[in-house]
């Protein structure tokens, strides 16, 4: 069977052996730039930190867009890797592409080499990918919780990467510090360490508009990761009001007696 084969057209603007893409026919967008309404501000409260049981990392669930309330119910800790979570702060579209970028090249690397890759390793692979966008309006602030030993390192969209045993980052995070700093010990037991995790996102929800709702707690150990039952920080509330009712009820029998 014979097919014709037609001619080119004559008019044709262009062809494929000269073109490199169709964005040299486009017009370029010159219009002028529309300024936001207001600013974007975010707020969070994350925090980790390492005991003799493992790596603890806490997290709100409120999302914020300046004075909103975007989400209620958002997931700011991310599972990344059998061994590796990461709590994340700033934009949240920006955090959840390079958590899934971060965990394609981590499993990548488990094909590979047969092995996975450190936590000290992934910090530094983040880190690497992050730097070319120093400048830009990315804003991403990780903090990676894996065990290849209990390690924890905090990574920014600058490139900055921190290694230490405590991080708490976000809007809410020096009202966080406040109880983590006098109650964070190496020889913790998992559930005091997940009471002050609990306790110190609560303090700083309690001041901070940005952070709320619920929270979050994940535990990393030798085995993997595990997820505590998500939990509404009005629970934490009712159970510090219990607590210093118990309180003044023993102060009160103390001075009677």
């Amino acid at each position: 069977m014979l097919t014709a084969r037609l001619p080119p057209r004559a008019d044709t603007a262009w062809s494929t052996d000269t073109a490199h893409g169709p964005l040299s026919h486009l017009p370029l967008c010159q219009g002028p730039t529309v300024p936001l309404p207001f600013p974007m501000a975010h707020g969070t409260t994350t925090l980790a930190f390492m005991f003799q049981g493992g790596v603890l990392a806490a997290a709100d669930t409120r999302s914020s867009c300046s004075g909103l309330v975007a989400c209620p119910a958002s997931q700011k800790i991310l599972p990344i890797h059998s061994h590796l979570v990461g709590t994340t702060s700033g934009t949240s579209a920006d955090c959840a592409l390079w958590k899934r970028i971060l965990s394609r090249e981590l499993r990548l690397y488990q094909l590979r080499y047969g092995r996975r890759l450190s936590t000290r390793g992934a910090a530094k692979l983040l880190s690497h990918m992050l730097h070319p966008f120093k400048g830009t309006e990315l804003c991403v602030a990780a903090t990676l919780c894996g065990f290849s030993g209990p390690s924890l390192f905090y990574v920014c969209s600058d490139g900055t990467r921190l290694e230490g045993s405590l991080f708490s980052v976000g809007s809410g995070s020096p009202y966080a510090y406040s109880i983590l700093d006098q109650g964070v010990r190496w020889g913790l037991t998992v559930e005091e360490a997940t009471s002050i995790a609990r306790e110190a996102v609560y303090r700083a929800t309690h001041r901070d508009a940005y952070s709320g709702n619920f929270v979050d707690v994940y535990h990393v150990t030798s085995k993997g990761w595990t997820r505590r039952t998500r939990e509404d920080l009005k629970e934490e509330y009712y159970r510090e009001k219990e607590k210093r009712r118990l309180e003044r009820e023993t102060r009160g029998t103390a001075l009677s007696g």
